[in-house]
């Protein structure tokens, strides 16, 4: 696959859906991005900044248990400097989810009061939860209205459409299709988008070899004792000849006897997608001195 074919993809449905969202915004009083803890920088759509322009603003870091600690909190450190409203989570952690239901109630809090004074009573917060595909945002919608009323699965393009959604703590929610951009700024940004399942693998944008590669690539300085335990290799082998033993001791071989690369690749990705091999974070921190 070439390299403009990987970093370029823009899906009907989701130009659509930027559309959408745009009309939107201007019913609701909230905006919530949800991103993914393990790549800061490239789960956020460059677009939204002028789309939500005036809109009060909360940062939700999902995935966070999938994350590493140390650089999630350089990472809430750099966003709140930014003057972002931020919060790292596990969604399904109850007590994850009662500081983002305090932080959403401070928020709107001075949107109720201006309510009051305009006689306006009844009307109900809304909030509008955006994202890129496979976020965690349905899991963060089901734990806000305490119930099972977002589909949610471990692969992009779960959510089709928008929808309403209300809440116990008198808010509504307005679910969103995950929204990719039109063209990635680099290579890395693409790769990191593909490792952590953000475009669909049936698609091949980037093939399961080449995320491999960088997931062993990583994988060797976060955490080589991990590999060396699981796979019985040693360390000093490159990433290259790294996925080719990890398909010998899997038993993965093609007819002729040659190794299948491709099936010990999508072995390695779907342990390095639920942190099985350690907690990953592919993006560092902006230093703030």
């Amino acid at each position: 696959m070439d390299l403009k074919r990987e970093l370029q993809w823009y899906p009907g449905h989701m130009a659509k859906a930027v559309r959408q969202m745009r009309e939107q915004m201007k019913l609701v009083d909230l905006v919530i991005e949800v991103i993914d803890a393990r790549i800061p920088s490239s789960a956020r759509n460059p677009e939204l900044d002028q789309i939500a322009q005036g809109k009060i603003r909360l940062l939700i870091m999902a995935k966070a248990d999938l994350a590493d600690p140390a650089e999630t909190d350089r990472w809430l450190s750099y966003f709140r400097s930014q003057n972002l409203n931020a919060a790292a989570i596990d969604a399904r952690r109850k007590q994850d989810m009662k500081y983002v239901k305090e932080q959403i109630s401070c928020l709107v809090k001075a949107k109720q009061e201006r309510d009051k004074k305009r006689g306006i009573r009844f009307r109900p917060v809304r909030a509008l939860v955006v994202g890129i595909p496979n976020v965690g945002k349905s899991t963060l919608i089901n734990s806000l209205a305490s119930r099972s009323v977002a589909k949610t699965g471990n692969k992009p393009g779960v959510t089709k459409g928008q929808q309403w959604i209300k809440c116990p703590q008198g808010y509504e929610l307005l679910d969103t299709p995950g929204i990719l951009w039109p063209k990635f700024t680099d290579q890395t940004e693409g790769m990191h988008l593909a490792l952590i399942g953000t475009m669909p693998d049936s698609l091949k944008l980037v093939s399961p070899e080449k995320m491999a590669l960088a997931a062993i690539e990583y994988g060797l300085k976060a955490w080589p004792e991990k590999l060396t335990e699981d796979y019985q290799i040693s360390m000093e082998q490159e990433p290259a000849e790294y996925l080719n033993k990890i398909a010998e001791r899997l038993h993965a071989v093609k007819s002729g006897g040659a190794p299948d690369t491709e099936k010990a690749a999508n072995v390695l990705v779907d342990r390095f997608r639920k942190g099985v091999m350690g907690p990953v974070t592919l993006e560092y921190a902006p230093d703030m001195a």
